[in-house]
C-alpha cells in the first residue's frame, strides 16, 4: 500500500530542507514543527542515524475546513513531510498522502480536502524538481 507522495533529488541536505519549507510556504503551508530525528536519536538513545527531518505542515484554511467537518480530524494533523538522506546519497522528500489520511475517517465530505492537499503536495515536489536535479522518482510503501 502506497501512503506517501515522494521525490528523490540530488543536492545538499540542508538546502533541500530549506527549499522544501519555502515550497510549502509558497503553496500555503506553514511548518508548525521541525523534528531533527538524527539529533533526537543521538541525544535520547546515543544512536547514530542518517540525516532525517520531519516537517509538520499545515494549511490553515484547509485544516479549518476539515476540522469544521470532523473535529476528530485533528488526530491526523498536521500532515507530515519528511526529508531524509538515502543510502545512495540522494535526498528524499516524502509527504503523507492526504487522500489516505482522510480515507481513514470514512467521511466522504473530507475527500475533496484530501485531494486538494495532495494536489498542493504534488506542486511542492515539482518545485523541488525545478530547484534540484531530480533523481529517480519513487513512491513509498
Amino acid at each position: 500500500m502506497t501512503y506517501t507522495i515522494q521525490k528523490s533529488v540530488t543536492g545538499d541536505f540542508d538546502d533541500v530542507v530549506e527549499t522544501t519549507i519555502a515550497a510549502l510556504d509558497d503553496d500555503g503551508f506553514g511548518v508548525l514543527c521541525d523534528i531533527d530525528m538524527q539529533a533526537t536519536l543521538d541525544e535520547k538513545l546515543g544512536e547514530e542515524f542518517q540525516q532525517y527531518r520531519i516537517l509538520g505542515a499545515c494549511n490553515p484554511p484547509l485544516a479549518h475546513e476539515g476540522l469544521t467537518e470532523d473535529v476528530e480530524l485533528g488526530a491526523l494533523l498536521p500532515c507530515n513531510v519528511i526529508v531524509y538522506e538515502a543510502d545512495d546519497g540522494d535526498v528524499v522528500v516524502s509527504a503523507v498522502d492526504p487522500r489516505r489520511l482522510v480515507g481513514l475517517t470514512d467521511n466522504d465530505a473530507l475527500a475533496s480536502i484530501g485531494t486538494e492537499v495532495a494536489d498542493r503536495f504534488e506542486r511542492v515536489l515539482e518545485a523541488l524538481s525545478q530547484e534540484h536535479e531530480t533523481a529517480e522518482s519513487t513512491s513509498g510503501d
